[in-house]
Parts: C-alpha cells; structure tokens; sequence
C-alpha cells in the first residue's frame, strides 16, 4: 500500500506542462520541506532558468520518508529504467549511506562551484559510511547547551566543567535523558566523546563490540551526574523548564531555540554555549540520483540552493537552521541582527570545530543500550 501511494504522489508531481522542462525533487522531511522547495527555492530556481519547472514531492518525516526514496530508486534500478523519476532527492543521514553504497547516487560535488564551501566531515562521512562527492548538506541542526545568563555567570566551556558545575549547582540542569527527544540523546553521545575512549572511532569506525567496555567509568560518571539534574520531559520539555526559570541550564536543538525565543517563549537572557570536545548535530543532504533525467539541471539547482545567498536567507533566515556549507562563507550575506542571532553565541569557528555527528550506527545502538542498562538503571 505504501508503495502505490508514493507511486501515485509521484504520478501527480511529475505532471508538468508538456512545454516546460521539467526538474523532479523528491523530499523526505517534514511538510516545510515541502514547501520550502515549492514555494521558495523552486520559483527562484526558476526565474534563473527561464522555460523550467520545478516540482517537488514530500515522502514523509523521519528516516522513512528517506527509506521511501530509497525503496523508489531501487526499484527503477533492478528494473533497468534508463532515467529514474527523480532528478533531486533531499535525503536524511542515515539513509545517504546505504543509497551510495547501493549505487543508487551520483558523484556530482566536485562538479559544482559551491562543493569547495563546505569542509565538515558530515559532507564526507554519513554515520560511518562513506559519502564524499555523493552529497552536499542541505543544512545542518545541531545540538548546544542553553543556559539563563542571570542564573549562570560561570558558564562551563567542556564537559568536564559542566559536570563540576552541576554537582555545585544541584537539579539546576535538565536533559531528558535519552526519551522522548533527540536533544538528550545527544547530551549523552557528547558525554562519551569527551569521556570514553577513542572518540574520533566512534565518529568514523572501524566498529568494534569490545569498545564498549571502555565507557564504563563514563557510564558511571554520568549516572552519579544523573542525581544532580533534572529528567526532563523531552526536547520542548527542557525548553519549557528553562523558560519557567525550574532549570538554569539543559540541552537543546538551536533551531528549537530560537524559533521559541523569537516567539516570545524564550526570555531574551537565554543564550547558548557549544562545550568541548562537541555535541552532535545532523545535516539533511541533496543528493542526485545516479540515472537522473536531468543531471546538469540537477546540479544547477543544488549550487544555487548551497550558494551562500540561498544558505543565508533561505536556509539561516526562514528556519533558523545552521547552513549546509561552512558558515563563514555568509558573512557579509545576513544583514547584521540575522548574522549575530545565530553567530554570536555559536560561532563560525565554534562550528566547524565542535559541532560532531552521532556516531556511526553500531556505537549509537551501543551507546543507548548501555545507557539503559547502567545509567537509566
């Protein structure tokens, strides 16, 4: 039934008038995904190349709307279909591995101007899997500590420090642990980096079941760490909690963030602070199939939407989401109050040099196991 339904949605999308030249994107994510596509970077792609239009077709939220362009992709392949329905397709992370590794993309980075823009490794390495030239990243959310300048004035710069200052500062920080939102998953994964073994193997493999072994005075450390904050509800939980002044400080997702402090749910004393060694963040990516129909048009459409322009007022503007290229490339692009909402606390550099992805998928599975098994316990 699935697959019939997105056989239809993709039916209906790619009926464009006979006369244009047509660009497909496909997109997983959510519906302002969507409509970011259609109703900003499509007309603008557009009216830079007159006589095309772009359609753009949502497959659905979270890793299965990924897994729904995969499924599509794959089947036009074993079928031998000499160009694929898509053109465009914005994918999540942990689907961009397997679709390369399947031949389902195209090298296409290396080909087009704004490639060169972007030097973090998510644009390389896709939890574990290797991406280079397959991907260029849409965005990139990420993860930071959110603090109340009035009741914090010895802001920690590490992990270490922040564990210090929650033991001196009792139930004065909240995350939720690692349910009901991704914002204290990462807390956790951060807290391994910076207190288990190895932290750059975790990012890249090879994967070894014995490393886990190796976390346990960190799993120790942070269950003791656990009676000194507050279990959130979850991601709008911590928010929440901050916003009442129940807690000083706590994980969250920076979008989150400032969406909530722009509409007034968030006092204007909230700031943020990104600590060593890092915390995770994840890119969404724009990919080209490998038989795409129109692979020169494709490619065109993805260097405008990762120009600096774009980036600075479609992607950090709109959403308040961290650019897919390297974030120095938009100064001078963002008028000064959009430029220093986003890059006063968390800086350019604070980016390029602490923002992590998760770890690869086996030590992500170990790291929420062992959680469980020897700090939620």
């Amino acid at each position: 039934m699935r697959s019939a339904l997105l056989a239809l949605a993709v039916s209906a999308a790619l009926a464009a008038p006979a006369s244009a030249q047509t660009l497909n994107v496909a997109t997983a994510g959510d519906q302002n995904m969507v409509d970011y596509i259609k109703d900003y970077l499509g007309p603008l792609f557009e009216k830079s190349h007159p006589g095309v239009k772009v359609v753009a077709v949502g497959t659905g939220p979270g890793d299965s709307g990924s897994q729904k362009i995969f499924e599509k992709l794959s089947a036009q392949k074993a079928a031998n279909a000499p160009a694929w329905d898509f053109d465009v397709v914005v994918i999540h992370q942990k689907m961009a591995g397997d679709m390369a590794k399947d031949a389902l993309l195209a090298k296409y980075r290396g080909d087009i101007p704004t490639g060169k823009l972007v030097t973090r490794d998510t644009a390389e390495n896709s939890l574990g899997a290797d991406v280079s030239g397959y991907v260029m990243p849409m965005f990139h959310s990420q993860t930071a500590i959110a603090y109340n300048a009035d009741m914090v004035k010895d802001v920690p710069n590490s992990y270490p420090e922040l564990a210090a200052w929650a033991k001196a500062h009792p139930k004065q920080f909240g995350y939720n642990g690692i349910k009901g939102g991704m914002s204290g998953v990462a807390f956790v994964a951060g807290w391994i980096y910076a207190f288990g073994q190895d932290g750059d193997k975790l990012l890249k493999g090879p994967y070894d079941a014995s490393a886990k072994a190796g976390w346990d005075k960190a799993l120790a450390d942070l269950k003791e760490f656990n009676k000194n904050v507050v279990i959130t509800p979850g991601n709008a939980g911590t928010l929440d909690m901050l916003n009442r002044g129940e807690i000083a400080m706590g994980p969250v997702w920076v979008d989150m963030f400032y969406t909530w402090q722009a509409d007034g749910k968030l006092p204007p004393n909230m700031k943020l602070k990104l600590v060593a060694p890092g915390m995770p963040g994840q890119p969404m990516y724009y990919a080209v199939p490998a038989k795409a129909a129109q692979k020169k048009l494709a490619e065109d459409f993805i260097a405008l939407a990762t120009s600096p322009e774009v980036q600075a007022q479609g992607i950090v503007k709109k959403f308040n989401w961290y650019p897919g290229i390297d974030a120095q490339n938009l100064e001078g692009k963002l008028d000064k109050a959009d430029w220093n909402k986003l890059f006063t606390d968390i800086t350019p550099a604070d980016l390029s040099s602490k923002g992590k992805p998760f770890p690869i998928a086996p030590y992500f599975n170990d790291i929420l196991e062992s959680y469980e098994k020897k700090v939620a316990n």
